[in-house]
């Protein structure tokens, strides 16, 4: 299951994002959306969970709390 993440910090990077939601279970990938023209981080980013269970508990458990000072918002990505 791939997972949106918004509202982060501009500072957080993908060690710290895997680390945050590999308390929760097993990470497929992790990446930030980075800004092509400063090449610092967009404020949000994608993580990918292989098992529903576990993607949908981190979800429930991430979404709303507060990451190096920025309260993250966790939600089931669109697939496209």
């Amino acid at each position: 299951m791939k997972l949106l993440i918004r509202n982060l910090a501009r500072e957080t990077t993908e060690e710290e994002l895997n680390a945050l939601f590999a308390e929760h279970g097993t990470i497929q990938s992790c990446t930030l959306v980075m800004d092509k023209v400063s090449g610092g981080s967009k404020g949000f980013g994608f993580v990918e969970m292989p098992k529903p269970g576990e993607a949908k508990a981190a979800m429930k458990l991430l979404n709303g709390q507060e990451v190096a000072g920025s309260k993250i918002r966790v939600k089931k990505a669109d697939e496209s």
